[in-house]
């Protein structure tokens, strides 16, 4: 899965100027706009060669983007790796994990698994 392998190292929601609480309807239509105005076959002839090919990185960076945030399974995977670059986890027996933000973690003191109905104590030293 190479997809995978990338998603950790770009934020493909500030590449496609959305913010993640937006429906994949609304990243289409940040995606349409940002193609048309980045494809290569709309870029004008006299404009300097540096700048045809930052509008092509611009291009190939915005279509990967809608490859990982336009599918529902590929966008939720990498919410669920955003979130754990700012979070503590925990595998549960059941497979399941205990997960808490780490603003959370100030705070909270039991944490619930995410499958079954077990909890653990969060101790704070």
């Amino acid at each position: 899965m190479m997809a995978s392998e990338q998603m950790p190292r770009k934020d493909w929601y500030s590449i496609l100027g959305a913010d993640p609480s937006e429906n994949v309807s609304d990243l289409r239509q940040k995606y349409q706009k940002l193609v048309l105005k980045y494809h290569p076959d709309k870029q004008s002839t006299d404009v300097p060669a540096g700048t045809v090919e930052e509008c092509l990185q611009k291009f190939i960076e915005v279509d990967q983007a809608w490859k990982v945030l336009g599918n529902e399974e590929t966008k939720t995977q990498y919410d669920l790796q955003r979130r754990d670059d700012h979070s503590f986890s925990l595998s549960c027996r059941c497979g399941g994990k205990y997960c808490v933000s780490k603003d959370e973690a100030e705070q909270v003191n039991l944490i619930s698994c995410d499958t079954c109905s077990l909890i653990v104590e969060l101790l704070h030293s």
